[in-house]
């Protein structure tokens, strides 16, 4: 082989390297739109409000919660089954309990099923939108607010759906610089009175 033909099998090869590197880095977020967009994988919408019309055909929820392996908070659904009206907005309440003597932040996952569901399962407002830090003993009650979107009856699965399942997984996640919070250390030179 020349010289010539070497640099050229060269920059083929090195281009076809950048081109996978970019694919590799690209497609996260491509499959993150993919599900937000169609509801693969029960992905589920957001909404800025819900829409004008409600059926009065109802659709069970029920509500999951899990935190990873290792996290040591306490995660559960205030209530586990809320049946409402389609295109009604809906809210649920979970609750966190940090019993530990550290602050601990986390993020939560969430999906839905059935997976023909997500695409009209709409989130107005929710506490997985946002990193949460609960300080060593906090108890916090956290809201999501909901609608099913009456399509859901229009389309070729969605309509054969009567219960969803809404879930969430906390993941812990690293300390926001800001919400640190420094313990002060014991004094243990304090004189305590006796009676």
């Amino acid at each position: 082989m020349t010289a010539k033909s070497n640099n050229k099998m060269m920059v083929k090869l090195l281009s076809l390297v950048v081109f996978m590197g970019a694919m590799a880095f690209a497609s996260v977020p491509f499959y993150n739109w993919f599900c937000k967009v169609t509801g693969y994988s029960g992905t589920t919408t957001t909404a800025a409000t819900a829409g004008d019309v409600i059926l009065d055909q109802t659709m069970i929820i029920r509500f999951d919660a899990s935190v990873e392996n290792g996290m040591a908070w306490e995660f559960k659904p205030l209530q586990r089954v809320m049946e409402i009206r389609i295109g009604e907005v809906g809210m649920a309440y979970y609750e966190a309990y940090n019993p530990t003597n550290r602050p601990i932040a986390g993020s939560a996952a969430y999906n839905v099923a059935p997976y023909s569901a997500g695409n009209f399962f709409a989130k107005i407002d929710c506490f997985c939108f946002t990193e949460q830090v609960l300080q060593p003993g906090e108890r916090v009650e956290m809201p999501v607010t909901f609608f099913v979107d009456p399509e859901i009856v229009n389309h070729i699965e969605g309509k054969r759906v009567n219960s969803i399942t809404l879930s969430y997984t906390f993941y812990e996640t690293d300390m926001p610089e800001q919400d640190v919070v420094l313990a002060e250390p014991a004094n243990d030179n304090q004189d305590t009175a006796v009676n």
